[in-house]
């Protein structure tokens, strides 16, 4: 078999892209060039890599497997390139997926705490929703991704392709303003129609509502007035007293604490969650495996904000 490195990088360039157009203009050559490397590329490993009949470009089952090995071969070989040429690897900053929420409120504390056990920790964060995440993560396009975790949930990971370190415990409560009593003014013991503020369909977190109230007939009394795929999207509009929403509690600590927001029901109501971070183990990336091995030798109360 005889391979090219470009090609590699073509096709690694190609499926970020999804477009040969795009993907030329990265690479600095013309379209036609382009397509010619890719189709060299699929005579070399005898296999079709590229499904052409999708806009964007989509990649073949034996494209996506591909994709693996070549990113490892490309990025492995531009990490010996690099320490060839005296470039510092250890500084080399660690790219990180995060559920919005847990960009937003979770992670500053965290990689902090994290920061005190590992000394200093050079990161790029992206925050995205949980499904967007999950397959950035199988494209080998992120380093490690932080989510949640819900053993009820249908979206789970290959715990063998996708290991994964528990860093927090988090609990989704039911939340909204007071009224002048400082009663829920939008309780599920009531009677009535009660205004929801829910997470859109496929969104993590609305997974595990959705599993919690799947029996139950309060269901019934919900009337959705407002969705959106984020937790502090429904935390602004709880806020404004539009409704009542089940937000993560990390998210809500100084409103419940300062009685600006109330429950809306009992504990018993509560979704519990885990906060993970994994990584995919099909990519050898030598800062993740050291962090990795660095993240297992620590206390638990480095691991978890």
């Amino acid at each position: 078999m005889n391979l090219e490195t470009k090609w590699l990088e073509d096709f690694v360039a190609l499926s970020n892209t999804r477009s040969f157009s795009a993907s030329a203009r990265q690479r600095h050559v013309t379209q036609p060039a382009f397509s010619r490397r890719i189709r060299s590329l699929e005579q070399a490993v005898g296999v079709t890599l590229v499904d052409r009949s999708t806009t964007p470009v989509g990649l073949t089952p034996e494209g996506q497997l591909f994709l693996v090995t070549a990113r490892n071969l490309v990025e492995q070989l531009n990490e010996c390139l690099g320490h060839l040429r005296g470039v510092a690897m250890d500084t080399e900053a660690l790219d990180i997926v995060a559920a919005h929420s847990l960009a937003l409120a979770f992670y500053p504390q965290w990689i902090s705490r994290l920061q005190q056990g590992l000394g200093e920790l050079p990161t790029r964060l992206v925050a995205m929703n949980v499904g967007e995440a999950i397959h950035v993560l199988r494209e080998g396009n992120c380093d490690l991704m932080l989510g949640y975790y819900d053993p009820y949930a249908t979206m789970q990971l290959d715990a063998e392709v996708f290991p994964s370190f528990s860093i927090g415990k988090v609990k989704m409560i039911p939340v909204c303003l007071p009224d002048a009593a400082g009663a829920p003014r939008f309780p599920l013991s009531g009677e009535g129609q009660i205004p929801f503020l829910s997470y859109t369909q496929g969104a993590f977190l609305g997974r595990s509502v959705r599993m919690l109230l799947k029996n139950d007939p309060v269901r019934l009394r919900l009337r959705t007035v407002y969705e959106t795929a984020m937790a502090e999207g429904l935390k602004g509009m709880v806020m404004q007293g539009i409704g009542m929403a089940w937000i993560p509690d990390f998210c809500i600590r100084e409103e419940l604490s300062s009685g600006r927001l109330v429950r809306a029901a009992s504990n018993d109501w509560d979704v519990p969650l885990e906060i993970r971070l994994y990584r995919c183990s099909l990519v050898h990336k030598p800062g993740v495996e050291k962090l990795w091995r660095q993240m297992m030798k620590l206390p638990r109360d480095f691991l978890e904000a």
